[in-house]
């Protein structure tokens, strides 16, 4: 991804002081969503990538709750891999595997329905920014659950001052670096 489009994406990134909570500086990714191109960018440039970097099959693409969500299914499709959301507790039906984890500011507990994940799959996780790395390592907690691997975690945004991406049991690829 060339740097004019790095900024671009930057650029239309809005930053929150005190969200959720005071002394949070909240990053947030839903307004790059109202520029369909940048949208197309950020895609064709995580595609590329993964494509490029592993010969596997990647059967898999899990989405964090809930930004996630957005990006994900589009990966996926490209990828012609399934998706799968991973939710905050007690938002999915069926037998599922939890993971507890520590947030910024407090703890909360992740869901992945446990029929949705083949044993042996190849997984790619996506969120939209990794700051502590707490929810992502709770996705690979939950794939490790399941006996599937999790091949890389992708995000648009690092803050790369929490080192986050330290604590995953994957490689990590990072759109934006913070």
């Amino acid at each position: 991804m060339g740097t004019q489009d790095i900024e671009r994406i930057k650029n239309l990134m809005e930053t929150h002081m005190d969200f959720p909570k005071e002394g949070i500086i909240f990053k947030d990714m839903l307004p790059v969503f109202r520029d369909p191109v940048a949208v197309e960018s950020l895609i064709c440039n995580i595609v590329h990538h993964i494509s490029s970097t592993y010969a596997e099959k990647i059967d898999t693409v899990i989405g964090l709750d809930a930004r996630g969500f957005l990006f994900g299914p589009l990966v996926a499709l490209r990828l012609g891999a399934g998706f799968v959301p991973v939710r905050k507790q007690g938002k999915l039906p069926g037998e599922c595997v939890s993971a507890v984890y520590e947030k910024e500011y407090g703890q909360d507990i992740f869901e992945l329905q446990k029929s949705a994940i083949r044993p042996g799959s190849n997984i790619i996780i996506i969120d939209d920014l990794i700051a502590t790395g707490g929810s992502a390592g709770a996705a690979g907690e939950l794939i490790r659950k399941c006996n599937a691997k999790t091949v890389e975690y992708v995000f648009i945004v690092e803050l790369d001052f929490l080192e986050g991406s330290k604590k995953l049991d994957a490689p990590v690829y990072s759109v934006i670096h913070l």
